[in-house]
């Protein structure tokens, strides 16, 4: 681990505190410095945007030259600029409206000061901005995070696809399964969640104070709006989004959340599956020379990363119940309420990278104890019932389940004790001989 700065330990949120080693790569999508840097991003498109359709004049390419330097060189001191500024205002776009103003005042472009957010309203900047974040921060940071678990996942399931042990059904002994394939059904799971994730698209809009541009379409009434509108958010990659009120509804930011909250909802079947294969010592945690496991019994290896990741993949999904529950409702053209929530997000998929880092490294850390596996397949061998009164069933035997249920409900069987209820059934010889091929390790279907 990176030697941290003593100053996180002052910090209230953990994300930022304690666990700022992990989490740190999300800082550039989302936080104060972030949302200020997609703002001028946003707001410098829009001008050189309305240059093209000759609202402004001609922007040559030194003058481009400053708005990729603006962008390029915005840093942690830029962005405190603002707050300074945003001191005076009370109101964050405001600030970073006047703050492109000083930055372009001593330019050639001091001439187009006075467009810098014309007839925009502060959600047209917002809404483009928090969907860039969220855009970025799941393309770059989320999803590879994600993949990288899924192919750990994918890894274990090949290593251990040829590896028998016994199935649980409500907690009790079930039929044999492998433990390859059970790691291969979370593959899955997830796999199927991921690619949603990576082809959901969010909608943007640019259309004034209640969405019906009307400043925009007062000043300039010989202007396409819509059109307008429509090209500058597609040129960020975004859909667009043209009946709204103030905001852009909410929806697709949902479905985004929805979707890592179902990818949580399996990560927390998954954690604790893993759990309960340590708890039964099936799987083996590795000795990390140096670590403890409990400030009392010396001996202990907890599984500290999986109940990690499920501790932070309960709160991720919280917060994402809450921004469900709020996030479509916004009283009449909007109120700020939403406001607020949205300046979670970066707090919500803290979490849950929190939780894919920790998952992966308790993942990384087991190994199967396949003695202990066969060990407890072979406990009890009246998991093999099923295959008997399916076969009785299949040779015309009547009433075969109720026969073999009498034989083995409730029953704990060895291997002898299987082959001598075989030699109950009232079947030929060569039927009870094929039977007793049956065994615990090769009863295990087609993985």
């Amino acid at each position: 681990m990176k030697q941290l700065s003593s100053n996180i330990l002052l910090n209230i949120s953990p994300i930022d505190g304690r666990y700022k080693n992990i989490t740190h790569p999300l800082s550039k999508y989302f936080s104060e410095y972030a949302f200020f840097k997609y703002r001028i991003q946003i707001e410098i498109t829009y001008l050189k945007a309305l240059s093209d359709v000759k609202i402004l004049r001609k922007i040559n390419k030194s003058e481009v030259k400053i708005f990729q330097d603006i962008i390029s060189d915005f840093n942690a001191g830029e962005a405190d600029k603002i707050k300074k500024i945003e001191i005076k205002t009370k109101h964050d776009v405001k600030a970073v409206e006047y703050y492109l103003k000083n930055k372009l005042s001593n330019t050639s472009l001091s001439d187009v000061l006075e467009f810098i957010h014309f007839g925009l309203t502060s959600e047209d900047v917002n809404n483009l901005a928090i969907r860039l974040m969220l855009k970025d921060a799941l393309n770059f940071v989320l999803l590879k995070n994600l993949q990288v678990l899924n192919k750990e996942i994918l890894n274990q399931s090949k290593k251990y696809k040829s590896l028998p042990m016994l199935g649980r059904t409500h907690g009790q002994a079930a039929v044999p399964t492998t433990l390859g394939k059970e790691f291969l059904v979370f593959y899955k799971r997830l796999n199927k969640e991921i690619r949603i994730l990576q082809t959901a698209k969010l909608a943007g809009k640019l259309n004034g104070a209640v969405g019906n541009y009307n400043g925009l379409n007062f000043a300039y009434p010989k202007i396409n709006w819509p059109k307008f509108s429509k090209d500058l958010v597609s040129s960020f990659g975004l859909d667009v989004n043209q009946t709204t009120n103030q905001i852009a509804p909410f929806e697709d930011i949902i479905f985004v959340f929805q979707t890592l909250q179902r990818i949580n909802g399996i990560l927390l079947d998954f954690n604790q599956d893993m759990w309960r294969y340590i708890s039964d010592n099936w799987l083996i945690q590795e000795n990390k020379k140096g670590e403890v496991g409990s400030s009392t019994m010396p001996q202990k290896i907890n599984p500290i990363m999986f109940e990690n990741s499920e501790g932070n993949l309960i709160i991720a999904n919280s917060l994402i119940e809450g921004f469900t529950n709020k996030l479509p409702i916004s009283r009449l053209q909007r109120d700020l309420s939403n406001s607020t929530i949205s300046r979670n997000f970066g707090l919500c998929l803290a979490y849950c990278l929190l939780a894919y880092e920790n998952c992966l490294i308790g993942l990384l850390r087991v190994r199967a104890n396949e003695e202990k596996i066969k060990e407890d397949l072979n406990s009890d061998w009246s998991i093999l019932s099923e295959a008997i009164q399916i076969y009785l069933k299949k040779i015309g035997v009547k009433n075969g389940y109720e026969i073999v249920k009498e034989l083995t409900r409730g029953e704990k069987m060895n291997k002898q004790d299987f082959l001598n209820m075989i030699d109950k059934l009232p079947i030929n010889n060569k039927q009870k001989q094929e039977l007793k091929k049956l065994t615990p390790q090769n009863y295990i279907g087609e993985q």
